[in-house]
């Protein structure tokens, strides 16, 4: 069990925006913006961006930032009568000082602990008390890790409910020669069919045109297989059942003021989420959902990307 203490950096980034710098072996890193407990970037030991952020991407509060691995809570896109998507993503966090003890089997002191607590006037549109802590932990072998606990800290005895979801954006070289394993056979809501039930085909996700549906009772380990670049990325999750799938394709791109035009080509958001069966607690109760994300070099069989291996 890892108790070192956390190694970072703390500097300014885009617009004055303070933003945390995580630094492992071998040059790899990620950045954090505090504004929204924000990651915009996950690089590996050659310095490559392993996240999508848009060409568009505004760092100007109140607008969310497009890009890297936004947080959707307490509200997944239109769940509910929030604003979209929750108000997390567009809040300033802290640093965490003294968190409560977190169980690790890292090696890594690559790591920072954030917590969001609601404002005043946050208690006017969703009213309950709640602390909201993340630890963003860069691991020894370049995986990247994010952990989120919420707790219901109400005092009025009242429980919450709420739904969740890591955005993350992971850049790819040609969204036509990426496939996604792990989703085959599996019930989703399709978003472009007014949420209507459907059940996966037997075969891996390929993309020829805009996708946005909501896999329900996912498996832990999700694969995206990026054929250009030999590269697969591995989703590990915990406490998220289902994982969303989104690409906004070349007319819905140009509807999205802060999305290039051609970003979509470059990117694939696979998104860890809580969203069919929406978390509620107690007071005093804490929930906790994991996401890890690592990138490894793709095995090849027959001119084919072999996944075997990471899915086992």
């Amino acid at each position: 069990m890892a108790t070192e203490r956390p190694s970072f950096e703390l500097a300014k980034g885009i617009n004055g925006l303070d933003k945390i710098i995580l630094r492992e072996s071998r040059n790899r890193s990620a950045e954090v913006y505090l504004y929204g407990g924000h990651v915009t970037s996950w690089k590996n030991e050659n310095g490559e961006e392993l996240l999508h952020l848009s060409s568009k991407a505004m760092f100007k509060p109140p607008k969310p930032i497009r890009g890297g691995i936004p947080l959707c809570f307490p509200q997944f896109s239109n769940f509910g009568t929030l604003e979209s998507h929750g108000f997390a993503r567009n809040r300033i966090w802290e640093v965490d000082a003294t968190p409560p003890p977190l169980p690790t089997n890292s090696s890594s002191n690559a790591f920072v602990d954030l917590i969001l607590r609601p404002s005043e006037d946050d208690l006017k549109t969703w009213p309950h008390n709640f602390e909201f802590r993340m630890r963003v932990a860069l691991g020894s072998e370049g995986e990247l890790t994010l952990t989120s606990r919420i707790r219901n800290t109400n005092s009025d005895g009242k429980s919450f409910t709420f739904t969740f979801a890591y955005h993350t954006y992971f850049s790819v070289s040609d969204i036509s020669e990426v496939r996604v394993e792990g989703l085959e056979t599996l019930d989703y809501l399709d978003n472009l069919k007014n949420r209507e039930r459907f059940t996966e085909q037997g075969d891996a996700l390929t993309f020829e045109s805009e996708i946005d549906k909501i896999y329900l009772s996912t498996p832990t380990k999700i694969a995206i297989l990026d054929h250009e670049k030999k590269r697969t990325f591995v989703v590990r999750k915990d406490g998220l059942a289902d994982a969303v799938v989104w690409n906004p394709w070349d007319k819905r791109s140009k509807t999205i003021s802060d999305l290039g035009d051609e970003d979509y080509k470059h990117m694939l958001c696979v998104e860890a989420a809580a969203i069919e069966r929406p978390i509620t607690l107690k007071p005093g109760e804490e929930w906790k959902g994991r996401l890890e994300l690592s990138a490894v070099p793709s095995s090849y069989s027959s001119g084919q990307l072999d996944p075997k291996k990471v899915l086992e």
